[in-house]
């Protein structure tokens, strides 16, 4: 007789139970997370005027006296279900900066704008996807008797794409270096923009905020040879932000200008240390600055904001560029599930951060993400909305949020997160269901979009 798994088991046990459907609208609620919260406590809402009880919820009433939250984890290789749910008010949140809404004004849409993406600089010849990889080179060689050529034709998923021809001639402490300063190098780009800009438009650098504002909002992605590049979207506004319009000089092509110099021109210096000595860390060559044009609904608008939701939830883990979570010793780096490469520079990483110069930096705390401490996504205040409002809104519309002059009372502990074996699978189920049924959904409005552009047969 064919022994039933645990976590079959452990389903049936949880099916079986008397307060199974109530645990089940929990999990939907949940929207299949992998992860939840286990919260235990109670909510009372109060009319502020006359004491009286409007709303009281206790979890004494639930399955296993607890509520289940969801873990809100943008990333994908953690929870799919709430990284979905982050993509989507990603989306939201950067195609608001381009084409307004979400209380944006929907002139913004004719505003000075770019989707600019800059580079990590080169730190050693990597393999290379799309065409005849560095065929110039192929019959040289490096001092360590290595070619400096290639000259095969790689598809972009095999592994030897993005690793050193010569892992002993790559820059691996540059690399790891250049990751722990580049939102740095980011803040002095955002400045030295700012700064062009006022000049070339005659002004005191010290009062352009007085003439027009600069907001943007950035991603970062981590490249096939591990490098972190930057992905953004800039707009010029008036000096109230969104609300104002720029003056008659700010216009695309002066932003444009601005942001390719900026990004040939600023840089930064690292301390002097006896091991490295001081580095001079710049953004690399290639850089692009694309106009993004109203018109209509704004496809590319809607392409850009869509790609760079996309990234918001990938993890480290699912690019191959490190892990999702810390090491906490030297040895755990021989265990990671990634790359020789990779792991060369988990290990520069770690060697560096016992350096007495690097522990501001802290780059053994940042050993899983190779050196980069930046946030995936950073926005300007006035760029557009934000997380917390989307958030309220979604609550105001299922029903969630409290009256305008209502007191409301929390008491809440956390008591637990995840799933058992059983009931991780029940949850995995609700959450290929409920992207089961999105993906129909977009299927019916995209038919019907092409019917509507059609016109009648």
């Amino acid at each position: 007789m064919r022994q039933i798994p645990e976590a079959d088991r452990d389903a049936i046990r949880i099916a079986q139970d008397p307060k199974f459907p109530r645990w089940l609208e929990q999990v939907t609620a949940t929207g299949g997370c992998s992860h939840p919260v286990h919260l235990s406590g109670s909510i009372t809402t109060l009319d502020g005027a006359t004491g009286e009880i409007l709303r009281h919820y206790d979890t004494r009433t639930e399955p296993g006296e607890r509520l289940l939250v969801r873990c809100r984890n943008r990333r994908a290789t953690v929870c799919p279900a709430c990284s979905r749910l982050h993509a989507g008010d990603t989306f939201h949140l950067v195609r608001a900066g381009l084409l307004g809404g979400k209380n944006i004004p929907l002139t913004i849409r004719h505003r000075p704008r770019l989707f600019i993406t800059l580079t990590a600089p080169s730190f050693g010849p990597v393999h290379r996807a799309g065409g005849v990889c560095r065929p110039r080179r192929s019959g040289s060689t490096c001092e360590h008797g290595r070619r400096l050529g290639c000259g095969a034709v790689h598809a972009q998923d095999v592994p030897i794409v993005g690793q050193p021809l010569c892992a002993d001639c790559y820059d691996y402490t540059g690399h790891v270096i250049w990751h722990a300063h580049a939102s740095k190098l980011w803040d002095r780009f955002v400045i030295d923009v700012r700064r062009r800009l006022a000049s070339s438009a005659g002004l005191v650098q010290s009062r352009f905020a007085q003439h027009a504002r600069l907001s943007f909002a950035r991603v970062a992605e981590y490249q096939k040879r591990a490098a972190v590049h930057v992905h953004a979207v800039v707009r010029l506004d008036g000096p109230a932000g969104p609300d104002d319009e720029p003056p008659a000089w700010a216009t695309t092509g002066l932003l444009t200008r601005a942001v390719r110099a900026s990004a040939r021109r600023v840089h930064v210096h690292t301390p002097h240390t006896l091991a490295v000595g001081e580095l001079l860390l710049r953004w690399g060559d290639q850089v692009d600055a694309r106009p993004l044009h109203a018109g209509g609904d704004g496809p590319d608008d809607d392409a850009v904001a869509a790609y760079v939701a996309k990234y918001v939830t990938k993890g480290a883990s699912e690019t191959g560029a490190g892990l999702d979570h810390a090491l906490t010793t030297w040895a755990d780096i021989a265990t990671a599930p990634v790359s020789t490469h990779v792991r060369t520079l988990m290990r520069a990483c770690w060697r560096l951060g016992g350096l007495v110069e690097y522990e501001p930096i802290r780059l053994r705390a940042w050993t899983h993400t190779l050196g980069y401490r930046g946030h995936i996504l950073t926005k300007s205040r006035a760029y557009s909305t934000t997380y917390a409002a989307l958030r309220a809104e979604r609550a105001h519309h299922t029903g969630y949020d409290d009256a305008p002059d209502a007191i409301t009372e929390r008491h809440w502990h956390y008591v637990g997160s995840g799933h058992t074996p059983g009931a991780a699978l029940l949850a995995a189920a609700v959450a290929e269901d409920r992207a089961a049924n999105r993906e129909i959904a977009r299927e019916e409005l995209g038919a019907d979009g092409r019917r509507l552009s059609a016109g009648p047969a």
